[in-house]
């Protein structure tokens, strides 16, 4: 099993990824940058961070406007955070 810190990295990574792309809708964006703040809060715990993150992306996964790349990219990251324990 992978480190939960480097879990959380990567997903770190790839939401500012996510908020570079210019072809995802702005609210789509801001609420990537908000995931991101949420993953890089560590006054949390790593389990709480993740559940957070995981509640804030489920809320926009169902967007019509979202482009069929970002799914697949938000998809990828529920699965990686799914991975940590809770704590």
């Amino acid at each position: 099993m992978a480190d939960p810190e480097v879990t959380i990295n990567n997903c770190v990574m790839m939401l500012q990824h996510m908020m570079e792309d210019s072809t995802i809708p702005r609210n789509i964006r801001r609420v990537a940058d908000d995931t991101r703040k949420v993953l890089m809060d560590e006054s949390q715990t790593l389990g709480l961070r993740a559940a957070t993150a995981i509640s804030m992306i489920d809320e926009i996964s169902n967007d019509p406007n979202m482009p069929v790349h970002a799914r697949t990219r938000i998809w990828e990251l529920v699965s990686q955070l799914e991975t940590i324990p809770l704590d």
